[in-house]
Parts: structure tokens; sequence; C-alpha cells
């Protein structure tokens, strides 16, 4: 029988896996950017469905996007910034040297 352990531990384990941070980066990103547009979205009293009206997508594809299931490409990134009257601000940035 294994041994489960903790949460930490198991995460751990996972995250020795090869591929595993640049997959759990990717799912921070998309996370991180759905939440962005939820709020956006939220401050402006939008329906999701009004943002995909005004982005040209459908209501499930904002759906999926706000709840962090896909990363979206830059042209739809940019339709989502302009149905939303934003600048998108797209920047790779040296990482700071400990």
């Amino acid at each position: 029988m294994v041994e489960r352990g903790d949460w930490a531990e198991v995460r751990g384990r996972r995250m020795r896996e090869p591929g595993a941070a640049e997959a759990y980066e990717a799912t921070r990103l998309a996370y991180e950017l759905g939440r962005t547009i939820r709020t956006m979205r939220e401050k402006r009293g939008w329906s999701q469905s009004v943002l995909a009206d005004a982005a040209g997508m459908t209501q499930s594809a904002v759906a999926r996007f706000e709840a962090g299931g896909t990363v979206p490409s830059l042209p739809v990134l940019e339709r989502l910034a302009a149905a939303l009257d934003t600048d998108l601000v797209v920047e790779v940035r040296p990482r700071i040297a400990c």
C-alpha cells in the first residue's frame, strides 16, 4: 500500500516530475489572466454574455477563460482588452537575482 502523506509532500513529489514546474506556471498565468478579466467585467456590471458579445466570443469561451481553463492567444487578449476599453500590456522582464 502506498502511503499518501500530507499535501506538502505530495505537491513536492509532483513538482519534481518532468514538466511539472512549467505546467504549474502556465496554470498560474491562466488563472491570473482570467481573474483580472473577470474583475474588470464585474466592475462594469457586465455579464459574461455582454463581454462575449463585445469581444466577438461565446459566453462559454469567456467562462472557461475566467476560470483559468485556457491560456488565450494574444489576439484573444487584444479583443478582450478592446471590449473592456483597456490597454493590453505584454512585458518580458529579467528575473530578480537573489
